[in-house]
């Protein structure tokens, strides 16, 4: 169907068509399981609500998205029902729609849609979910062409976003690629870093699915540095690929913190929102988890555990403790908002200083020591600081430590010459091409940037694809 150019959209008619953004389903209903809590649109309400784009010609949306999705191009087919040709699209730019429409910030295309000024932006994420599941469910993803073969071989460590987007990228250009995951089952984060209720595992089992039928070989229980070292990839493989991530979790150090009753953050999001068959071994018991919950930290993954730890039987009540105040906190406000409305409790300048447990080595309590905000840190955020003499000790039968990620060391064994940067990155030569130090071996996202948000870690591996593949074509 043809499209209206952007001189021909009466932009003032536009801006006055009502909302109709998606919807998520009531606090007191979605607590009690773990399904998605977004309502997608339904095909009428999808086209209205693509049908007040303006068709920028700029497109301030196009340029805030990481992967500089057409969104301007994709609306004006989804607002004439053209359901598969908006969602090819996407599919341009984007490897990974379904998620990105899910899980990406506001802060992203929407809050860069000119209609924000009037306080009512496109729900551009959610059209791009919409569209790329309903065409997903209806029709189906079609395969695309595969260049002719290359007779070169690309190993790719990591079966997360960035992985998986470098290895369909490459695919498609012709080379053979073998994925490695330490995990039982592909995803990375998004199925085992993302709960349930924010992104359902078949969107995720659907896409690897998909990968398979494009002729990518992807092998599960296959841990880089221990079964096999990234000096043997190299010696067998053309190229390789790291997109491990950040999976290393920080540690509080502090007394106790070994007692039963304390979790890391992946650990209990795993073990909470998967079932058994896809957890390493020693995640497979079920939770053991009181009424009373502490989670500490103040980012997106800290809220996840709140939301988590909300929907477990037995759990009364969900209290988040953060050093910092709600003004620094790294959590998105669209997170921030879902924690409240699920009833999370929120306490700012409060650090833990010690775990106390009781006679079995169960922990029965947490101290919390005052703080107060110091001047700017290295992040531009005020530098907590100890109240002295202002401490408090609460009962507590659980608590998620979420503190951060930064890149595990393991896969790395054996590569003496691989340069780190601070906090355990890979230094690359520059993001658009990935190389690190080691001929031949390529990194890009998390492992990179440390931990942050899927779509940049996507566009990132997109542009190392194409890197990779212009290196083993020269």
């Amino acid at each position: 169907m043809a499209q209206p150019t952007p001189e021909k959209v009466d932009r003032k008619a536009r801006s006055q068509l009502t909302p109709v953004p998606a919807k998520t389903r009531p606090p007191d209903e979605r607590v009690r399981d773990f399904r998605e809590i977004l309502i997608l649109h339904t095909p009428a309400e999808a086209r209205a609500e693509a049908s007040r784009c303006l068709q920028c010609a700029n497109a301030p949306c196009q340029q805030a998205c990481p992967l500089h999705n057409d969104i301007p191009q994709a609306l004006g087919l989804l607002a004439e029902g053209d359901f598969a040709g908006a969602a090819a699209v996407y599919r341009q730019t984007n490897p990974l729609p379904e998620v990105c429409g899910r899980v990406c910030p506001e802060r992203f295309c929407q809050d860069a849609c000119t209609l924000k000024r009037l306080g009512r932006p496109l729900d551009t994420r959610r059209l791009e979910a919409f569209v790329s599941t309903y065409v997903r469910e209806t029709a189906g993803v079609p395969l695309p062409e595969i260049a002719p073969a290359t007779g070169t071989r690309v190993a790719v460590v990591g079966a997360g976003p960035a992985g998986l987007t470098v290895a369909e990228t490459l695919t498609r250009l012709g080379h053979r690629v073998v994925v490695f995951e330490q995990y039982p089952a592909p995803g990375g984060m998004m199925l085992y870093g993302i709960p349930r209720f924010k992104l359902g595992a078949e969107i995720v089992q659907a896409k690897i699915a998909w990968l398979q039928a494009l002729g990518i070989e992807i092998r599960c229980h296959v841990t880089v540095g221990r079964d096999v070292t990234l000096p043997q990839l190299l010696a067998e493989y053309d190229a390789v690929f790291l997109g491990t991530g950040a999976q290393e979790q920080y540690r509080a150090d502090l007394p106790g913190e070994t007692l039963a009753g304390i979790y890391d953050a992946t650990q209990f999001l795993c073990r909470a929102n998967l079932p058994p068959e896809i957890l390493p071994e020693a995640w497979q018991a079920p939770l053991d988890v009181g009424p009373r919950v502490h989670v500490i930290g103040g980012g997106n993954t800290a809220i996840d555990c709140m939301r988590t730890a909300a929907r477990l039987p037995g759990v009364r009540e969900v209290t988040c403790y953060y050093r910092r105040s709600m003004q620094e906190m790294p959590a998105e406000p669209e997170e921030y908002r879902h924690a409240l409305e699920e009833w999370g409790n929120f306490v700012w300048l409060a650090c833990p200083v010690e775990f106390l447990g009781d006679e079995a080595g169960r922990l029965r309590a947490i101290t919390y020591q005052r703080m107060k905000l110091g001047d700017p840190d290295e992040s531009g955020r005020c530098r907590p600081e100890c109240v002295p003499g202002l401490e408090i000790t609460l009962e507590v039968n659980t608590a998620v430590l979420a503190l951060g990620y930064r890149p595990a060391k393991q896969p790395l064994a054996g590569l003496t010459e691989l340069r780190l940067g601070r906090g355990g990155v890979i230094e690359v030569d520059a993001p658009e091409t990935g190389r690190t130090s080691v001929p031949r071996l390529f990194a890009a996202g998390d492992v990179v940037h440390g931990a942050h948000l899927l779509a940049p870690a996507v566009a990132d591996a997109l542009s190392v694809a194409r890197a990779i593949d212009a290196f083993l074509r020269a």
